[in-house]
């Protein structure tokens, strides 16, 4: 008489030396996501605090100042009262200058790139291997420190950086030196402009810190 034929059965349990399959290398991908998504958000409550930009470029506003002292005093004033517009044109300046230097552009976004992906938002339980040989986390961070040294010392990317903000912060001083801020509320805008801005520039460096502090506390 023939035994009964024994029919497989089907388990989804793996046995201890099975691996599942791991998604934690998504997790940096998903780190600069959150950053990011944090980021624009504030840059946009950020922008929203813009002065009309009609005060700014109001040409009966405009007179020379009769003093070294008078200037800076306007300086400090239209710092004080357009500080969300002149950190943007500092910004404008900086992205066209980057935009007419296409190689700079690309070097500092790979290195930024370089700084999350490698280290910022690497999971500190996966070793960064390259070409077959793997680094610790300290060696990784020597090799990114003398990376970005290079870049910004050895190369165009350094002195654009410089000069660019130079020129902008002469826009900005020579503006603020000729606008006459007499007919700027500074008396009820100047203690909300301040804790305004450094509270959205606060608020950016918690959100990058809580993004990243799950691979940076690990690292210590």
């Amino acid at each position: 008489m023939a035994a009964p034929s024994i029919l497989p059965i089907s388990s989804s349990h793996t046995t201890p030396g099975e691996s599942q399959p791991s998604t934690t290398g998504l997790s940096p991908y998903l780190h600069v996501k959150a950053f990011l998504t944090h980021l624009f958000r504030y840059i946009r409550l950020l922008l929203s605090k813009c002065r009309p930009w009609t005060e700014l470029i109001d040409r009966t506003a405009f007179s020379k100042p009769d003093s070294l002292s008078e200037a800076t005093s306007r300086v400090r004033k239209n710092f004080s009262y357009f500080r969300v517009n002149y950190l943007t044109l500092l910004a404008l300046v900086l992205a066209v200058s980057l935009l007419y230097h296409p190689f700079t552009l690309i070097l500092l976004l790979s290195l930024l790139a370089a700084w999350l992906f490698l280290y910022v938002f690497r999971p500190s339980d996966q070793p960064l291997v390259i070409m077959g040989r793997t680094f610790s986390d300290s060696e990784t961070l020597v090799g990114l420190v003398a990376l970005t040294v290079i870049v910004v010392f050895l190369t165009s990317a350094g002195s654009l950086l410089i000069s660019t903000g130079m020129v902008g912060l002469a826009i900005v001083c020579a503006h603020g030196a000729f606008r006459v801020p007499e007919d700027l509320f500074l008396d009820d805008q100047e203690p909300s402009s301040s804790s305004g801005l450094f509270s959205f520039v606060g608020g950016v460096a918690s959100s990058a810190a809580a993004t990243a502090g799950p691979a940076m506390v690990s690292r210590v």
